[in-house]
């Protein structure tokens, strides 16, 4: 994107251009508060709108990692009434005898994690944002041009029916999802693996209270999830085919229901009430790199996962842990620049595992358990069993899901940027 409106009008300098205000970007103007820089934040849609694709009805399970830095970042206070915690995870393959648990208590945690609505979080990140100093945000805004430089980034942003103003960043951070735009300014490709599947989210009321037990559970239709919630309600993820998607947003509660009893069975008992559907189609994709010339790719913009293992939103902040941290430190520098080839090479390098690591477990987890081979079936079987009777696979799982190995940033250790 080049050719500006008006390039006589005249510019502001800032050191970080956010692009994206959803949950990844957000929580990063929220990180950059303390650090003394001059940031701008661009959002195409208002947090409180109910457009608003990022927080909308579903729901979010945070590892512990992720609610503590919403808690160093002092968000955590304001999400923490509406968080439901899970006390165990249950994994189960349908028509098989294996599965799994992992219990909090058997890892000397108060809890795996949190299921969280997307709405209260996305409401509590963004309440921070206004007066924050050095903070300017474009909401609803977006960006009309961009301009890679050398020594910066130049782009044009503009809120509805405003003028068009004139940036110029030393460092643009990609937030702005699957599909960004600005990722693709910089030449950055991605990997896109079609899943061929559509998740469809709801809310659904069981019979028997869930206990804070998250299920996962592998049909041959494809996994279903269902998150424990405050008020004994689950989210379901149903994962179907893009043409049982279709066929079932067309169905009745009580045939939705039915289905949904079939492939679950009656754990929870009878399944009573059914809310609202939405269909998300499912595809992993992974960008080509995470940063180039002076741009930094976080959240779905360098990542796009299956939510088969609710790993998204978790890696997602500890890119914005990871980077915030960099910044934070690189400030006390002389001659700091944010869009250093220097920081960038150290965020690159220290996303690498994490990214990787969790990339290929949430892949070859839908690719096993989506596989028709009997001999593939009989080995997850066997996997499953052998998993709930080793403690050590369990708090590698554990590890990986919280981001609980190799670097961790000080957001996650609790310790703030300062």
């Amino acid at each position: 994107m080049s050719g500006f409106e008006d390039p006589n009008a005249p510019i502001e300098v800032v050191d970080v251009a956010i692009v994206g205000g959803g949950m990844v970007g957000a929580s990063l103007a929220v990180a950059l508060r303390p650090l003394g820089l001059r940031v701008a934040l661009v959002e195409a849609v208002a947090h409180d709108s109910a457009a608003q694709p990022s927080f909308d009805e579903r729901t979010t399970a945070l590892s512990n990692g992720s609610r503590r830095i919403l808690e160093t970042l002092g968000v955590w206070a304001d999400v923490r009434d509406a968080a439901t915690p899970i006390a165990k995870i249950h994994v189960s393959d349908r028509g098989r005898f294996g599965f799994a648990r992992i219990d909090a208590r058997e890892q000397g945690l108060e809890a795996m994690g949190y299921v969280v609505p997307n709405r209260a979080l996305g409401s509590a990140l963004w309440s921070r944002l206004p007066g924050s100093e050095g903070l300017r945000v474009f909401c609803p805004g977006e960006v009309r041009r961009i301009e890679p430089r050398e020594a910066a980034v130049d782009l044009e942003a503009a809120t509805s029916g405003g003028a068009p103003a004139r940036l110029r960043a030393r460092l643009i951070v990609a937030a702005d999802g699957a599909r960004s735009t600005v990722r693709g300014a910089f030449g950055v490709e991605a990997k896109v693996r079609d899943y061929e599947q559509t998740a469809v989210i709801t809310t659904v009321l069981p019979q028997r209270f869930h206990e804070h037990v998250a299920y996962e559970r592998f049909t041959p239709s494809g996994p279903l999830a269902l998150l424990p919630l405050a008020d004994g309600r689950c989210t379901l993820v149903l994962t179907l085919t893009h043409a049982a998607a279709d066929a079932a947003m067309g169905w009745s509660d009580a045939r939705f229901l039915a289905e949904v009893q079939d492939r679950f069975g009656h754990r929870l008992g009878r399944f009573l009430q059914v809310g609202r559907r939405v269909p998300y189609p499912l595809a992993l994709t992974r960008a080509d790199a995470t940063s180039a010339g002076r741009c930094a790719v976080i959240g779905n913009a360098a990542q796009g996962l299956h939510p088969v293992a609710g790993m998204g939103f978790n890696l997602g902040l500890r890119d914005v842990a990871s980077l915030a941290e960099l910044l934070a430190d690189g400030r006390r520098e002389p001659g700091f620049d944010p869009g250093s080839r220097a920081l960038l090479d150290g965020y690159d390098a220290w996303r690498a595992a994490d990214r990787g690591g969790v990339i290929a477990f949430t892949d070859g987890l839908v690719r096993t358990f989506s596989s028709p081979l009997g001999v593939v079936q009989r080995l997850r079987n066997l996997g499953l069993l052998a998993f709930d009777l080793l403690p050590p696979a369990k708090a590698a799982l554990s590890r990986l899901s919280t981001g609980s190995s190799g670097r961790i940033p000080k957001l996650a250790r609790g310790v703030a940027l300062s």
